[in-house]
């Protein structure tokens, strides 16, 4: 059986009631990061030129864009509430696999579901969990250095096969939705490397996308049929030939990948994680301060360097900033953390932060993987001489690290008030109520009422 073959038996092989505890577990609290995360998003700067422009492709009051409360049609409501999850680099990452999915899946999800109606929190869970394996599958067999933004293909395929899987699509079906989904993918690396706002905009596009394939193959319209290993396939474009489908596909409906998903504790690039912990750790041990440290020198594989390397520039935008190293652990040692409001026009025009932030570097260790984002080490060099080590194997929030559950609702409760205009505080809690009891909902239109700021 080939790859497509195989993830489309997969979505098609399982439901709720087959899925293991520990993925139904996953799902219902990495369903609720990812909302809170979104309804976060909508604070973001580039967010009503944004609503502007998908005023302008039509009006229609489908879907409700998070936080704000107001309607769109579902593909544009699934382009703005993708962007708004991922605006911020704070969803959640597959640290293995490079992709943060839940940004094109769930919006796509919760999207279907309150136009539809008669979804339930099983349904959705068990949907999410699935269209999450075929992303993340695709992208695990992929071996070549990153050129095209695979967390928004990857997650646009996702998000297909999560809106066929809750439309109860026949195999037929759902192979001409994915093949179509194909046809739209978008996004590389260059708005990447520009620290551009565009970054996220990709991943909204693309969940746009999956809304758009969908359609058409629920009207009956064909689609490509060997896009993973096909001579023009997705494995022959955008991983060069590289990719090592026989190397993956033996776990495919042995591991379900939502297990194995890693919570974003900081509002940044995921790259740029092991160096916070390393010297929010650093400096708890060995109680020094910002105004001790001379450098700060992050040994980590040519991907970080490549991700996240780029100088820190007084009045850079926010998207960039939060790929920026030198800017994330100056933030972090001046703050002692890494919050939300760091990325504000009065942090990012913060003299002293961007003098220390001139002082950290990226050293590629030579790491043979050209994928991998950890492990990493830190050194931290103070005034006095010393210098001072970490070693960072796992990430926090990684599946080898989970990051405690006080933590993952003080996350959530910090999103939910950081939105424009603000979420109260009992809403916010009312709504993480409901979330973590997902799977008991009969219908998940429930949850939209909570998801704006003003109900």
């Amino acid at each position: 059986m080939n790859a497509i073959d195989t993830l489309i038996t997969h979505v098609r092989a399982h439901d709720f009631d087959t899925l293991p505890p520990a993925a139904v577990a996953a799902a219902r609290m990495f369903i609720l990061d990812t909302v809170g995360v979104g309804i976060s998003g909508s604070r973001h700067p580039r967010m009503p030129a944004l609503r502007q422009a998908a005023r302008a492709l039509g009006d229609a009051d489908a879907v409700t864009v998070w936080g704000s409360g107001e309607k769109l049609p579902f593909p544009s409501a699934a382009m703005l509430n993708a962007y708004q999850v991922f605006n911020q680099e704070f969803d959640a990452v597959h640290d293995i696999a490079v992709v943060h999915a839940f940004a094109c899946i769930v919006p796509a999800a919760l999207g279907f579901a309150q136009r539809e109606g008669g979804v339930s929190g099983k349904a959705l869970i068990a949907a999410v969990a699935l269209g999450l394996d075929v992303a993340i599958y695709i992208a695990l067999a992929q071996r070549a250095p990153m050129r095209f933004f695979r967390p928004a293909m990857c997650g646009g395929l996702g998000a297909t096969a999560t809106l066929c899987k809750l439309a109860g699509m026949d195999a037929e079906t759902l192979h001409d939705a994915l093949g179509l989904a194909y046809s739209h993918l978008s996004g590389t690396m260059q708005a990447h490397s520009e620290g551009s706002p565009a970054v996220g905009l990709q991943v909204g596009l693309n969940a746009r996308a999956a809304v758009t394939a969908f359609e058409l193959a629920r009207a009956g319209f064909p689609g490509p049929r060997d896009i993973l290993e096909g001579p023009f396939g997705y494995f022959a474009l955008y991983d060069f030939g590289q990719a090592r489908w026989s190397e993956v596909a033996a776990d495919v409906g042995q591991v379900f990948q939502i297990e194995r998903m890693s919570h974003k504790p900081y509002p940044t690039g995921r790259a740029t994680h092991a160096g916070v912990d390393a010297v929010v750790d650093l400096m708890a041990a060995h109680g020094f301060a910002a105004g001790d440290v001379e450098a700060v020198r992050v040994h980590a594989s040519a991907l970080i360097a490549r991700l996240v390397g780029r100088p820190a520039r007084r009045g850079m935008d926010s998207a960039s900033a939060k790929l920026s190293m030198g800017y994330v652990v100056a933030t972090a040692l001046r703050k002692g953390r890494v919050g939300i409001e760091d990325f504000d026009p009065a942090a990012l025009d913060d003299a002293a932060t961007f003098e220390l932030a001139r002082r950290i570097e990226v050293v590629d260790d030579g790491n043979p993987n050209p994928n991998a984002l950890g492990p990493q080490a830190v050194e931290v060099v103070l005034k006095d001489g010393r210098m001072l080590r970490l070693e960072v194997p796992h990430f926090l929030g990684s599946p080898g690290r989970p990051l405690p559950a006080a933590d993952q609702h003080a996350k959530f409760m910090a999103c939910c008030a950081s939105a424009v205009p603000p979420m109260p505080p009992s809403r916010a809690e009312a709504l993480a109520v409901a979330l973590r009891r997902l799977d008991e909902l009969e219908d998940v239109r429930e949850l939209v009422a909570l998801m704006t700021v003003a109900g």
